[in-house]
């Protein structure tokens, strides 16, 4: 049993990685045309701090937050990859890290922005875990703290690309995404209705978020 299960964490990380650990791979390929059509989507302005959400928890957002990051690192950028999920954090599980210190430190205003980045061993991608698990996670990712690590990580990144609940599951996305340059909803094929589809559109919208994109997974992963 627990080989198996070794073994199912380590498909997931691999699948999780696909845009570092075969660029030639047909995922790795579409997501560089995602990256590239975020781009052609902004109509000439900026899009340097990219929310990824989807409308329910299991669509595959964690997933698609890595390699979007991925492949806009191998473009040459400096990017942050945030864990902004702090009632399911996974990024520190994906890269074999430890979840603290990270961003809930950091709102706290326990360590400077410097010490919470993280070096991964992939080039030009930083990381920032979520830190500890917070019951009170939509008051911090809506404070004007929160607006001040966005601001000190756009002054040392090209992107940051950030990790979020699923939309309609929590508060806390909606809580974010004002601060944030771009939104891209990620749907997975046979689950996401329409109508769901219709409404994390319009709560994102109700909320100030510019939607920029949005993908379609056919994968039931994190």
């Amino acid at each position: 049993m627990v080989r198996e299960k070794a073994k199912i964490a380590k498909k997931v990380v691999s699948r999780s990685l696909m845009a570092y650990l075969n660029p030639g791979h047909k995922i790795s390929e579409q997501f560089r045309s995602i990256r590239n059509n975020i781009q052609f989507a902004s109509e000439g302005k900026a899009i340097r701090t990219i929310v990824v959400t989807s409308p329910a928890e299991g669509d595959g957002k964690s997933t698609a937050a890595v390699n979007l990051a991925i492949s806009m690192a191998q473009r040459g950028e400096q990017v942050l990859l945030i864990d902004a999920n702090f009632r399911s954090p996974m990024l520190h599980k994906l890269f074999n890290t430890q979840m603290s210190p990270g961003l809930s430190n950091l709102l706290a205003n326990q360590l400077p922005f410097g010490e919470a980045a993280q070096q991964t061993e992939i080039e030009c991608l930083d990381l920032i875990t979520s830190g500890v698990l917070q019951t009170h996670s939509t008051d911090m990712l809506d404070s004007h703290r929160m607006k001040e690590i966005l601001e000190a990580a756009s002054s040392q990144y090209d992107r940051i690309v950030i990790d979020c609940p699923a939309v309609l599951a929590a508060p806390d996305t909606n809580a974010l995404v004002n601060k944030c340059d771009g939104v891209v909803l990620l749907l997975r094929c046979g689950k996401t209705t329409h109508s769901k589809a219709l409404e994390a559109k319009q709560s994102l919208a109700f909320a100030g978020a510019n939607i920029v994109g949005a993908i379609l997974n056919k994968k039931s992963v994190r």
